[in-house]
């Protein structure tokens, strides 16, 4: 597989053409952003921690029947995915009430959702990633509802699958986003990635918060915290 130009640069990820059209080779960097990228620190492991986090869980989700971006990884900070036309809607499900729910509603952090709850948000940086509904994806061309109705059954299977994998490992799934794209055979396809960047764990016995809120928070010791997780899902860093 040839690496070939620089696609996209994100955040804390570039993205590289290959000599396959169907294949692209994401860089996951040691960039570490919060509050729409107004601030970005450089965090020493962050790149490879999520990178294997993710190829672990992204594996995972595909023997679980969930179809993924992934396709295997290519060095401690590479991996190689399939080529999605990324539909802009963040899926984020919640399962313990924590950071903008709490602020918009007033409700208590850490509540128990019972059942879960759905949302969506325009992915758009500029305009804050915005709530939005169904009908707004449809109306404005984002996505179609049968697209829409398959993020939504596959964002629940998510759920399904991980909050089980970290209840085993001692951790609570708060909530997460998840991104969504269309293969070029019509499929929508879990892309993006999944680690502690875009998901809420919590120690299931002392409420210890394990993932990127310990950045947002100035709570210190954050890839300490993404790699004892990964150390009790047994994730080979």
């Amino acid at each position: 597989m040839e690496k070939r130009e620089e696609l996209y640069r994100g955040k804390a990820k570039s993205v590289y053409k290959t000599d396959d059209a169907d294949r692209l080779i994401l860089l996951f960097r040691n960039d570490t952003s919060a509050f729409d990228g107004k601030r970005i620190e450089q965090l020493d492991r962050k790149g490879m921690v999520n990178n294997k986090f993710n190829a672990f869980i992204m594996q995972k989700l595909e023997a679980a029947g969930v179809p993924t971006q992934f396709d295997k990884l290519l060095a401690d900070n590479e991996v190689l995915v399939k080529k999605l036309d990324m539909i802009p809607v963040e899926c984020v499900v919640r399962n313990y009430a924590a950071g903008s729910l709490v602020k918009r509603l007033g409700v208590e952090e850490g509540m128990k959702l019972n059942p879960y709850t759905f949302e969506l948000f325009l992915k758009d940086d500029a305009k804050g990633d915005p709530f939005i509904n169904e009908s707004h994806v449809v109306a404005f061309g984002w996505g179609t509802a049968e697209q829409l109705a398959r993020m939504k059954e596959l964002s629940l299977k998510v759920n399904e699958v991980l909050s089980k994998l970290f209840d085993d490992a001692g951790l609570l799934l708060v909530d997460f986003k998840l991104e969504f794209g269309v293969f070029s055979d019509g499929s929508i396809v879990l892309g993006d990635e999944f680690s502690p960047d875009g998901c809420r764990l919590w120690d299931k016995d002392t409420k210890k918060k394990m993932d990127k809120d310990r950045f947002r928070q100035g709570l210190g010791d954050v890839i300490e915290a993404y790699e004892e997780v990964a150390q009790r899902l047994g994730v080979p860093l």
